[in-house]
């Protein structure tokens, strides 16, 4: 299976996305849309819309998802079997007020 996860370096729905992927002991490459802005800019290009996480799995393109959102495409596909190992991470949440915090004091700019 091959999964390009393009994700922020730190957000909630990412860090979520990461929890799934790592529970599951997926192999999968973590792509920096915040500072690559060629990254970001691939990102709106295959997934049509600008929302973040995205996730291609074996070319199957999940827009805007959580990490749940992930886990449920996975199990349905019968790409993974249902595990109780637990995540380090919520998985279906954004950022905590001290992760907003943090990123404010950082200016983002795509382009």
């Amino acid at each position: 299976m091959t999964i390009k996860a393009y994700l922020k370096p730190h957000c909630g729905w990412s860090n979520g996305v990461r929890a799934i992927l790592r529970k599951h002991s997926l192999p999968f490459e973590d792509i920096d849309i915040i500072n690559h802005r060629e990254n970001y800019a691939e990102m709106v290009q295959k997934s049509g819309q600008p929302l973040s996480p995205c996730v291609e799995i074996d070319g199957v393109m999940l827009a805007d998802v959580s990490g749940e959102e992930v886990e449920n495409y996975l199990l349905s596909n019968d790409l993974v079997k249902p595990t109780d190992v637990p995540t380090d991470v919520p998985t279906n949440a954004g950022c905590s007020d001290a992760e907003h915090a943090k990123m404010a004091t950082k200016t983002i700019r795509f382009f």
